[in-house]
């Protein structure tokens, strides 16, 4: 999936503007580049387009996760989007379900492996069976 795909999926799915959505893709893989150990991030950006690679800054400082909840989660990324958090949770969900359209079916079960059990509102949207985009017509 290319960079501009991902985002006009990820601006459906918020129903919001494509400047909001690439800015809610950008803090959400920021934040969950943080959240995962060094070796997924690496995993992950090599699934990703170029620009989306850069956010998710696949080198590393160190290979620990920082360990932090789902709430944390969702006001890092409100705070790096500019937006509320009830706004920035969708957000997660929207990119989460669109992620998991681009890349393979086991990395994102490796990325989703490391997330607490805390994150499940946020990741089971992205899990379920058809969680796909839906199209009209």
């Amino acid at each position: 999936m290319d960079y501009d795909t991902f985002i006009d999926q990820v601006a459906q799915r918020t129903r919001a503007p494509e400047e909001r959505a690439a800015a809610l893709t950008a803090a959400t893989l920021e934040t969950l580049s943080e959240r995962l150990t060094g070796g997924e991030v690496l995993d992950l950006a090599a699934q990703l387009p170029k620009p989306l690679q850069v956010v998710l800054k696949p080198s590393p400082r160190t290979e620990a996760a920082e360990r932090f909840g789902a709430a944390e989660f969702a006001a890092r990324v409100a705070l790096r989007a500019g937006v509320d958090e009830n706004t920035a949770r969708g957000g997660v969900r929207a990119v989460l379900t669109t992620l998991r359209e681009a890349i393979t079916r086991g990395e994102f079960d490796d990325v989703m492996s490391q997330l607490p059990r805390d994150y499940r509102e946020m990741v089971e949207p992205a899990m379920a069976p058809g969680a796909g985009l839906r199209r009209a017509g």
